[in-house]
C-alpha cells in the first residue's frame, strides 16, 4: 500500500496539487503545464512496456524505483529549467510504472498462496491513500504560504520515509527469489475484435480521466480564489479512489466487469463535466468524487475483463489495454497544451472527454458479453 502510494500518488500525481502553486511563483503556463504532464505519462508507457519484458525482481526493481522517486520529486526544487522538469518528471513516470507492476505481481501472487485475495483492495487503497497525503499537504502549504520548491522538497522527504518503511518487505522470507520476476508477454489468442473494442474503451479512460486528474485543482483555484475551499479538491479526489477501491471487489462479484465499467464510464463523463455546468464548490466537490471514484474502478474491471477473456494468458491482452490507456493519457495533456488560452478552451476538451466517456459507457453496457477465446 506504501509502494503504491508513493508510486501513484507522489511519482504520478504530486504535480497536479503543485501545480497552482507553480503557475503562482515559478511562472507555469497550464501549456507547459501539459507538457510536464505528457513527460510523466511517456515515462509511464515506456516503463510499463519495458517491465513486462525485463527479468528482474521485485527485490531489485522497487527499492531502487521508490528511492529514485524521492529524489526526482525533491530534484524539482532545485531547477527552474524547463527541458531538466520534463526530464524529471519522465524519470518519475518510468518509476511509478516499474513500482506499480513489479509491486501488483510480488503482492498478487503472496496474497493468492495465503488465500486472501480479498486484501487486494487494501493494497491498490495505495493509490488513492497517496493521493490523499499529497494533496493535504500540498493544501497545507499553501494557507502557510509556501513556495513550490518547498512543496517538492517536503513530498520528497515524505516519499522517502514511505519508502523506507516498505521496502524491508522485499528482503524478507526469500521474497526477492528470481521466480518473482514478472513473466515475458506471449501472443494472445484474443478475437481481434474484441480486443480493439476493449482497448478503445481503455483509450478513452486513459483520455477522459486525465484531464480532471491533472488540472483540476487549476480549475478550482480559477473558481474558488481561497487556498482553504480549492485546496480541498485533490484530497477528496483521492478519498474517493479509496473508499471505491475498497468496494470495487464486491461490486464485481455482484456484477459483471462490463456493467461496472460501462456504468464507471458513465459516472466519471458526467463528473468531468460538471465544473461547466455547476461552476463554484459543488461542481468541484461532485467531479473530484464522480472521477476519483471511478478510475481504480475502472482499472480493476478492465484487469479483471482480460483475465476473464484470456484465463491462460491475460498478459498480451492487458499488454494492449495498458498501451491504449497510456496513449489516451498522453493525448489529454497534449491536447491541453495545443489548446489556445482561455478558459473556454478547456471546457470545450472536457465537454468531448465527457461525450466520449458516455459513448464508450453505453457501448460497454449494450455490448453482447462475448467469452474466452471469443466465444460468445
Amino acid at each position: 500500500m506504501l509502494v503504491l502510494a508513493v508510486a501513484m500518488g507522489i511519482g504520478r500525481f504530486a504535480f497536479t496539487p503543485i501545480l497552482p502553486m507553480m503557475q503562482k511563483d515559478a511562472g507555469l503556463t497550464l501549456a507547459l503545464g501539459g507538457w510536464l504532464a505528457t513527460a510523466n505519462y511517456v515515462g509511464y508507457l515506456l516503463g510499463a512496456y519495458s517491465a513486462m519484458h525485463l527479468r528482474l525482481t521485485p527485490a531489485r526493481v522497487v527499492p531502487l524505483s521508490l528511492l529514485a522517486t524521492a529524489v526526482l520529486t525533491a530534484g524539482m526544487a532545485f531547477t527552474h529549467l524547463q527541458s531538466a522538469w520534463i526530464v524529471l518528471r519522465f524519470l518519475a513516470g518510468m518509476a511509478s510504472a516499474w513500482m506499480l507492476i513489479y509491486t501488483s505481481s510480488w503482492v498478487l501472487r503472496h496474497l493468492a498462496a495465503l488465500e486472501r485475495p480479498g486484501l487486494r483492495g487494501v493494497v491498490f487503497g495505495g493509490v488513492g491513500l497517496g493521493i490523499i497525503i499529497a494533496g493535504l499537504l500540498c493544501m497545507l502549504f499553501l494557507r502557510s504560504g509556501w513556495s513550490s520548491s518547498d512543496s517538492w522538497i517536503a513530498l520528497g522527504v515524505s516519499a522517502l520515509l514511505m519508502s523506507l518503511a516498505a521496502i524491508p518487505a522485499f528482503f524478507t522470507d526469500g521474497q526477492g527469489s528470481d521466480s518473482q520476476a514478472v513473466p515475458t508477454v506471449h501472443a494472445g489468442a484474443t478475437a481481434a475484435r474484441e480486443v480493439y473494442a476493449l482497448a478503445l474503451s481503455y483509450g478513452i479512460f486513459g483520455f477522459g480521466y486525465i484531464i480532471p486528474a491533472t488540472f483540476l485543482p487549476a480549475m478550482a483555484k480559477q473558481q474558488l480564489p481561497d487556498p482553504a475551499l480549492f485546496g480541498w479538491a485533490w484530497p477528496l479526489f483521492g478519498f474517493a479512489g479509496l473508499i471505491s477501491t475498497l468496494m470495487a471487489g464486491r461490486l464485481m462479484v455482484r456484477y459483471s466487469n462490463r456493467h461496472v465499467w460501462g456504468t464507471s464510464h458513465l459516472i466519471m463523463g458526467a463528473g468531468v463535466v460538471l465544473p461547466l455546468l455547476l461552476p463554484g464548490m459543488l461542481g468541484i466537490v461532485l467531479a473530484a468524487l464522480c472521477v476519483g471514484g471511478t478510475f481504480m474502478v475502472i482499472t480493476a474491471a478492465g484487469i479483471q475483463e482480460a483475465r476473464r477473456l484470456a484465463p491462460a494468458d491475460p498478459a498480451p491482452l492487458m499488454a494492449k489495454l495498458t498501451v491504449a490507456f497510456a496513449l489516451g493519457q498522453i493525448l489529454g495533456p497534449v491536447c491541453v497544451s495545443l489548446l489556445p488560452a482561455g478558459p473556454r478552451s478547456l471546457g470545450a476538451l472536457l465537454t468531448v472527454a465527457a461525450a466520449s466517456l458516455e459513448l464508450s459507457g453505453i457501448g460497454l453496457l449494450s455490448a453482447p458479453r462475448v467469452g474466452p477465446r471469443g466465444s460468445a
